[in-house]
């Protein structure tokens, strides 16, 4: 056997002792969940994941934490950051406190904040929790004396100092301190009393969670996590060789350790072998090295760019070098930038063949940029709509940034036209704004029909070109929906105000929840206001209900944006009612009330030709809990208060009452 023969067979050999390695080396995700800490407090782990320091499938949707500057986890319920004290396993449950309360004996002024909001499904409050009411600008010189020893704070407003109290929800003085506190009562929750309502209210209260156990994989020594591929979206027990259903194989352990051993063992006999070998080459080399030579069997690589050339193809969709994009845009000048949201920046460019394009951005601390890169790109290329925005390329997911390339669309958004930087009083006439309704609904209507679901319909993401014809943009969150399902569990993502409110309780995504926002933009379209201004009144700061209220006050007309022509043009009138009327049917509570984008788009259709009018609203959504009687005038001098007589009200949380009088008891917000 000669020494080449005897090197393939050692290394052979080599291989062969080391495929139970391979095997049952430890996976990467059972690897990647090892419980992690902010800084203070306890390891965090399943269900829990912390974001940017442990990867989502770590964790269950919904649970998901930061890391606040004290060094506490946080868990953020419906907006308000909630600092984690201390988590029960065990139990399922953990206790948690508004940081405003963070200090039990502060004598800083407390700022304001809101009721807690726990939804149905993921968290509920444990048993016997102590409610109390949190009062706001308490006069002291009112207070009675009893009710000042219960103060937990002060609030300051302009130059005036007045007292926080806390009083329990059965306390008798209640009555007495919410006549003489003017700054509004928040409702808490404590676990108990002891030591006072301030420190129990830095102590905070229990909330108990729902998830699948953990316990069989844990006692198997694996680690839990959540596979999120939407094909299966369940528990996962990640195991040192493979993710398991419920809990990691008998032996795997073992094997793994024999593996270690055998490896071990291998590598010692294999480098007395190799230095033999060796030693008996180089004896054999001196005696014949004049009757060799040696040749050069590599060729050099023709090409050394690391980085892929400009005009590739990847996924459908041409490749651009980062070189080129940093060209286009001046090295991405802050002059150049057009846009900036939750996932990049956007920057407008002008590449070498003198296309105008938006260049964008993803930010480099969004741990899911290629997630949503990849998300974007699989979209868009099976996609073709004249009223969706047009993916020109992007950079390869090797380039040194991720960067998407679209047509440059550069008449700006809808909201900067509505109620921003371009917005000019009677520039967005009602007949253009019926015009961008129908282009956007039928967008949505595409894509809800090529089982794709937007999730972030919004007017920032309609953009308008110099004829005002719409494009829809922006799908980093965009989902698509297997064929056999009818919903998509996902943690709440997307824009306040636009969010449809059954997401919030059950992490269920159907194609309702795009026609729930649509309903938000249809009002702004009406109203020429933002979907969420906080300088409204608290109950009005959402649009959504906002538009509701006064449509259930027949007060239509201080919703509507006066430059229309609402009280001056009858065929401007009888549009704008009956589109508030639609809105109103796409806002409703429960998603199972409101129309598909489909019937939105005939009725808006069927609003803006002017056939039919009132007859086919209540066609288009049938079912969907709107009637009206059969002898419903068809003239153009209908009026708010008569539309809504002639309605019946939906079997939905929102009814407009046929007998009230026509009255306005909040006062016109300014948008």
């Amino acid at each position: 056997m000669n020494p080449r023969q005897l090197l393939l067979l050692l290394l052979f050999f080599f291989f062969s002792l080391l495929e139970p390695t391979i095997t049952f080396s430890l996976d990467e995700r059972f690897e990647a969940c090892v419980p992690k800490t902010c800084g203070n407090g306890q390891n965090i782990s399943y269900p829990f994941y912390i974001q940017g320091k442990q990867k989502p499938f770590c964790g269950q949707p919904g649970f998901e934490l930061t890391c606040g500057h004290n060094g506490f986890p946080i868990l953020t319920l419906m907006y308000t950051p909630y600092t984690i004290h201390q988590i029960f396993y065990h139990n399922n449950s953990l206790r948690l406190s508004n940081p405003i309360f963070s200090q039990p004996n502060a004598s800083s002024c407390i700022g304001p904040t809101q009721n807690l909001t726990v939804g149905r499904y993921i968290f509920r409050l444990a048993p016997n929790q102590r409610d109390l009411f949190v009062l706001y600008g308490c006069d002291p010189a009112v207070l009675p004396e009893r009710v000042r020893e219960r103060m937990i704070g002060c609030s300051a407003a302009g130059n005036e100092t007045t007292l926080v109290v806390g009083l329990d929800k059965d306390d008798l003085d209640l009555v007495t301190a919410r006549e003489s506190c003017n700054g509004g009562a928040v409702n808490a929750t404590v676990e108990d009393l002891k030591g006072g309502v301030r420190e129990a209210l830095w102590r905070g209260f229990m909330l108990i969670w729902n998830a699948t156990s953990c316990r069989e994989c844990e006692n198997s020594e694996g680690r839990c996590g959540f596979d999120l591929d939407p094909l299966v979206y369940a528990f996962r027990c990640y195991c040192p060789d493979r993710p398991h259903v419920v809990k990691c194989n008998p032996g795997t352990k073992w094997l793994s350790k024999a593996a270690k051993i055998v490896i071990g063992l291998s590598v010692v006999i294999l480098c007395i072998l190799m230095i033999g070998l060796l030693l008996h080459c180089k004896r054999k080399h001196s005696s014949s090295s004049g009757q060799f030579q040696t040749r050069n069997t590599y060729s050099t690589p023709s090409s050394p760019n690391a980085e892929v050339e400009s005009g590739s193809v990847y996924f459908g969709v041409p490749l651009f070098s980062y070189k080129e994009l940093a060209e286009a845009t001046n090295r991405f000048d802050l002059s150049k930038q057009i846009g900036d949201g939750g996932f990049g920046t956007v920057y407008y460019g002008k590449l070498k063949d003198g296309r105008e394009v938006a260049v964008k951005h993803l930010y480099n601390h969004n741990y899911r940029r290629v997630e949503q890169f990849m998300n974007e790109i699989q979209i868009l290329t099976r996609l073709r709509h004249r009223n969706l925005v047009s993916l020109y390329g992007c950079t390869s997911r090797q380039s040194r940034e991720l960067l998407l390339v679209y047509e440059y669309i550069p008449n700006g958004t809808v909201a900067s036209h509505l109620h921003g930087e371009l917005a000019k009083p009677g520039l967005l006439t009602w007949s253009l704004r019926m015009k961008i309704a129908v282009e956007t609904a039928s967008a949505l209507a595409y894509l809800h029909a090529s089982k794709i679901i937007h999730r972030d319909i919004k007017t920032n993401n309609i953009l308008l070109d110099n004829s005002f014809y719409v494009k829809v943009a922006d799908f980093g969150l965009s989902r698509l929906f297997p064929n056999d399902m009818t919903h998509v569990s996902t943690a709440p993502q997307g824009t306040p105000g636009y969010v449809d409110p059954e997401y919030h309780q059950c992490y269920q995504l159907t194609s309702k929840s795009d026609v729930y926002s649509f309903g938000v933009v249809l009002i702004e379209l009406i109203s020429s206001m933002p979907a969420v201004d906080m300088n409204r009144h608290k109950d009005e700061i959402n649009l959504s209900n906002l538009a509701i209220k006064k449509i259930q006050e027949r007060a239509l007309s201080e919703l509507v944006d006066p430059y229309l022509g609402f009280d001056s043009d009858t065929e401007v009138k009888r549009m704008i009612i009956e589109a508030t009327e639609l809105a109103f049917q796409c806002l409703q509570q429960d998603r199972e009330l409101r129309p598909s984008m489909d019937e939105v788009l005939e009725v808006l259709k069927r609003i803006e030709s002017g056939k039919d009018e009132l007859k086919h609203l209540e066609e288009a959504v049938h079912g969907s809990g709107v009637s009206h009687n059969n002898n419903v005038t068809t003239s153009t001098e209908l009026d708010e208060a008569g539309l809504l007589k002639n309605r019946k009200p939906p079997s939905s949380p929102i009814s407009v009452p046929d007998s009230r009088e026509s009255k306005s008891t909040t006062p016109n917000a300014s948008s």
